[in-house]
C-alpha cells in the first residue's frame, strides 16, 4: 500500500477550496454577461420597433405624395391642404383622399396625424407626426418630413 505523505494530503485537501472559488467566479462573470445580453435585447426591441413606426411615417407619407399626383391639377390648387389636428373637409377626391390618408394615419400610428401645405411653383411638404416614447429618448412627438416638387 503506497504512503502518502502528510504534506500531499495537504496540498490536495487545500485545493478543493480554491475550485469552488473558481467557479464561484465564473458564475458571477457569467451573471453580469446574461444580464447585459438582456439588457442589450431590451435595448434591440426599442429600437426596432421604432424604425418600424418611422418605416409606416414613410410610407403614409409617401401614400399622401402619389394621391395628390394622381390628382395634380386640384393638389396644385390647394385642395389638399391640411393643418396639423385638423379634420380633412371638402368633396370630391381631395376630400376623399385627404380622409382615407388621416384615417391610415390614425390607424397606424400612435397618436398619428398630418399636415400637407402645398407652396407656390407646387413645393409640397408633407409632415407625419406620432407618439414615440418607446424610442430613443423617450421623445414623444416624432416627425417625418418629406418635401417635394409635384
Amino acid at each position: 500500500m503506497p504512503v502518502i505523505s502528510r504534506q500531499a494530503r495537504d496540498v490536495r485537501h487545500s485545493m478543493r477550496g480554491f475550485t469552488l472559488l473558481e467557479v464561484l467566479v465564473a458564475i458571477v462573470v457569467l451573471s453580469i454577461g446574461l444580464l447585459g445580453l438582456a439588457g442589450l435585447m431590451a435595448s434591440s426591441l426599442k429600437n426596432s420597433h421604432s424604425a418600424y413606426q418611422r418605416t409606416q411615417a414613410t410610407w403614409l407619407a409617401y401614400d399622401a405624395l402619389d394621391r395628390m399626383r394622381a390628382n395634380r391639377q386640384v393638389a396644385l390648387a390647394g385642395g389638399y391642404n391640411l393643418a396639423l389636428g385638423a379634420a380633412p373637409g371638402g368633396s370630391g377626391l381631395a376630400a376623399i383622399d385627404l380622409g382615407e390618408w388621416d384615417t391610415a394615419l390614425t390607424n397606424t400610428l400612435p397618436a398619428g396625424d398630418g399636415s400637407i401645405a402645398v407652396a407656390a411653383g407646387g413645393v409640397v411638404k408633407i409632415i407625419v407626426q406620432w407618439n414615440d416614447t418607446r424610442g430613443a429618448g423617450g421623445i414623444a412627438a416624432e416627425q417625418f418630413i418629406v418635401d417635394s416638387q409635384l
